[in-house]
């Protein structure tokens, strides 16, 4: 019963933290509460035994990637945008739309009794490094590769932006 507790406590502080981060005009503090969902990311891992992700989310995303994004902002110095007004409402429309297309298909999976949000009785192992190495360098080697070369392009499109600056 407390297990459960704590996972949907910081299951409701992730989901309040990731909102925050999409609603926040400040770059800044959208990048920190980024940090503090990866961080409620983490103990969410921690609680489901998964102790090698949740040490790879800490390092990685909430140390790494998140020194990169605070980085770029600072490079760039990113203040206010002043969106165009017809813009601004279709933006507002279509992510209330999406919203409540998430929130109705959330809605029936809840209501199928499909058996899919289920737990099966044995032992997680899908957190273990035998099992992370085996899945990232067999079945998905392409998209690994794709997001190490997309973030290579990030980092020379951030270098040009800088020189171009300068």
């Amino acid at each position: 019963m407390t297990g459960s507790f704590f996972f949907y406590f910081f299951a409701a502080v992730t989901l309040t933290s990731a909102l925050l981060v999409v609603l926040n005009r400040n770059a800044v503090y959208s990048a920190v509460l980024l940090v503090f969902c990866f961080f409620s990311l983490a103990v969410i891992f921690l609680l489901l035994e998964a102790y090698f992700l949740a040490i790879l989310e800490i390092l990685i995303y909430a140390g790494a990637i998140m020194v990169l994004f605070l980085f770029v902002i600072m490079l760039l110095n990113l203040g206010r945008e002043k969106a165009q007004e017809h813009f601004r409402y279709l933006q507002r429309g279509l992510s209330l739309f999406l919203v409540i297309v998430f929130f109705l298909g959330i809605l029936l999976i809840f209501l199928s009794d499909s058996g899919i949000l289920h737990q099966p009785h044995g032992t997680f192992a899908a957190g273990g490094v035998n099992a992370l190495g085996e899945a990232l360098f067999t079945k998905y080697l392409l998209p690994f590769e794709v997001a190490s070369l997309l973030l290579l392009v990030a980092l020379i499109g951030t270098v040009y932006l800088a020189k171009r600056k300068i």
